[in-house]
């Protein structure tokens, strides 16, 4: 395989149990834009070049469905599935043409944890049309792990993931330039914490987060800097229960990025972010982080 077989997160897709109402907010609040729909499935779309960054699909709950990463060869698709496989993990799709929407070819496993992921090359892309206070692409997801470390060694090993930072509750893992594109954070079940979506810059972030509260959704956490990635943030939860996130400003690293440890992510008494002046997270936004499950366990 070619160094980072996985070249990046390209979109995620949702169980809602109301697909009109998580529609509306995506497209009216959140600001993604509806591009396709077959069935009971939604795709939209940001204004970056990914055919598309989210999908939701009516379904009995809110729940964690699939994740997406592209391939950055067909000869790597290949490996990646070989090594999947042999990891144990479960064959959702061989490999084949994936569907019509976004073309290429991909394959659908769900690693041992339960969390379903979809890798696929050649998709279609589209032109990029940057727009003020407006999501560009996907940032990251965070998973909740019961056990970090295996998954972490899933990551890197399986997959070519690297650690960037691993403070006392998660894992860091790039997979390009972005100081992440997976965390996981350390928690009593498997699951969904949030989905990050990524802002051209910082006044996106306070405007669109403006555009969100003035809608009738209060910020959970922020507006605030992370320690590792050093990204600002502003957290919210969807009227289905689903933590996301604003941010921008991601830290691009390579090579020669030094990998800190817990000991150094420490913050002063009372503090959450760089800057120490995001409030408390809300109890509503840290119980929605670990409520939602993946679909099928």
């Amino acid at each position: 395989m070619t160094d980072f077989p996985v070249t990046a997160l390209r979109s995620v897709e949702l169980g809602t149990p109301d697909l009109a109402a998580s529609v509306d907010f995506y497209t009216r609040v959140w600001g993604l834009e509806k591009v396709a729909e077959a069935g009971d499935k939604v795709f939209l779309a940001a204004t970056g070049d990914d055919c598309h960054v989210l999908e939701l699909k009516q379904s009995d709950r809110s729940e964690l469905r699939k994740i997406t990463f592209r391939v950055r060869s067909a000869e790597d698709l290949a490996a990646l599935y070989e090594r999947t496989v042999a990891f144990g993990c479960t064959v959702l799709r061989a490999p084949g043409a994936a569907d019509p929407l976004t073309g290429g070819r991909r394959f659908v496993v769900r690693e041992p944890q339960g969390s379903v992921l979809e890798f696929v090359h050649g998709d279609r892309r589209k032109e990029t049309a940057v727009m003020p206070n407006r999501v560009l692409r996907l940032a990251h997801v965070n998973i909740n792990s019961a056990d970090v470390e295996a998954l972490s060694d899933f990551y890197r090993a399986v997959l070519g993931f690297r650690l960037t930072d691993r403070s006392k509750m998660m894992a860091f893992l790039s997979c390009n330039s972005d100081h992440h594109a997976v965390v996981l954070a350390e928690a009593a079940a498997h699951g969904l914490n949030h989905i990050a979506f990524l802002m051209p810059d910082l006044e996106s972030v306070m405007r669109g987060s403006g555009r969100v509260i003035d809608h009738g959704t209060p910020i959970g956490w922020g507006v605030g800097r992370h320690g590792p990635g050093d990204n600002v943030f502003a957290y919210f939860v969807d009227p289905m229960g689903v933590v996301i996130e604003y941010t921008a400003e991601v830290l691009q690293v390579d090579e020669s990025y030094r990998v800190k440890g817990p000991d150094e992510w420490v913050w002063p008494p009372g503090r959450t972010d760089h800057w120490g002046i995001a409030p408390p997270k809300s109890e509503a936004c840290k119980k929605a982080q670990i409520s939602i499950g993946f679909s099928g366990a």
